[in-house]
Order: C-alpha cells, then structure tokens, then sequence
C-alpha cells in the first residue's frame, strides 16, 4: 500500500540505501571488535550494530566486557573501515538512477548519515553519487543523538526548510526506521540486501520495498 501524499522531502540513509558498505563494514567490524576480545559474526554483528553510530557500538561493546576499550576506539574502526572500503565499493543497484530523477523533477532530497562526514564522502566519492548529494549531507556527529533518536532528521527537515510530517525517509536498518518513525515521518524500509530483516523493519512501521528502482513508481513526487 502506498502512502497517501506526496513527500515535499526525501531523506536517504547512506550506508546500504546509496552505498553497498554493510557487508565490507561489518565483516570489518566484527574482525575489529574480535581482536578486541569481543568475539563475534558477521551475522550477529549486522544484526546488533547496523544503523548505530560507532559510539553506540562502543559503549555496548565496553558494557559487554566490562572494560573500556579507549578513546581513540572509534577513530581506530574508522580508519580500518575506509581501508576495507579502499578495496572497492559500489553504489546500491538504482541509487544512482534515483537520484538523477529526483534532480531532474526539482524533488528536494538530502543525505542523513550514521556515519561521519569524513566516511560519507569517501563512500559516496569512490561510488560515484558524491556529485548528487555533497551540498546536502547530514551526519550524526551534528546532533546529540544518533538513531535511533530523532535528531538527525528533525535537524535534516529543519535545515532543509520542511516540516517533519511532509518527508519522506529512506532506511534499512531498525534504529534508522524507529528515528524516522520517532520523528513523524513516513518511512520507506528498503530491504534489498538478503541479509536485511525486512519483518523487523515492517514491524516498526516501515512501508518495505526490496528493489530501489521501484521507488518512483510508489508515489507521487512531482
């Protein structure tokens, strides 16, 4: 079923919704934090941490071991992050082509990262699609809290001049559909990678769709 109006803003994740980073992200992550002591798979890795900031995944990580793993932690999973990226990256299957048409048709949309800035224009660079989207990039570092708070896009919707009941986002994690959800705006769960949880992502409110290039033909945008 779609929805009933025409988004007057449409706000992307990145990681997973414009770039295929989670599988190379994670298996990075999962590597990093068993080397810390804290062992665990690519599977269960995706499934905790998708969608958290790499402070979130610290603080669990430290609450799991009862020991801090230091402050320079996330610049550190950072940097091991762009190295696996530097191997080569692509831009989810569409994303492209979506956001061309959304240009062509003066549709606003805007990018609302996880991610830090530094990451999000490395990923977005080596893909391609940085030319689309580099004046219009929003990141988690900006605001108190990450997702699944709904700083980011109510920071997103303001900077952007729209009212956070007129957006639209674009998600494929469960913390960055319950921020949109939080947020009052309508969500879009994309689920095109097989590993997604598209049930979970429907359970928190999301309306999912597992090919991006089926977008347009679900609403209105003009």
């Amino acid at each position: 079923m779609a929805f009933s109006f025409s988004p007057s803003l449409v706000i992307f994740d990145c990681d997973g919704v414009l770039v295929d980073t989670e599988p190379v992200a994670n298996r990075a992550l999962a590597r990093f934090l068993g080397e810390c002591g804290f062992e665990i798979s690519y599977e269960e890795c995706r499934r905790l941490f998708v969608g958290r900031t790499m402070q979130a995944v610290q603080a669990h990580v430290e609450d799991a071991l009862g020991r801090p793993l230091g402050s320079d932690w996330p610049a550190r999973i950072r940097d091991e992050t762009l190295k696996a990226f530097a191997q080569g990256i692509e831009p989810v299957a569409g994303a492209q082509a979506l956001l061309q048409e959304l240009a062509a048709r003066e549709k606003p949309y805007c990018v609302a990262s996880s991610g830090r800035f530094e990451k999000m224009r490395f990923t977005l660079g080596a893909t391609g699609l940085l030319p689309l989207v580099e004046d219009v990039l929003f990141s988690a570092e900006e605001v108190a809290q990450g997702k699944p708070a709904p700083d980011l896009f109510l920071h997103a919707a303001v900077r952007m001049g729209h009212a956070p009941e007129n957006c639209l986002v674009i998600e494929d994690s469960v913390p960055g559909v319950q921020a949109g959800v939080a947020a009052g705006m309508s969500v879009i769960g994309y689920a095109g990678d097989p590993m997604t949880d598209a049930a979970a992502l429907k359970r928190e409110g999301a309306h999912v769709i597992s090919d991006m290039s089926a977008l347009l033909d679900l609403f209105s945008f003009r």
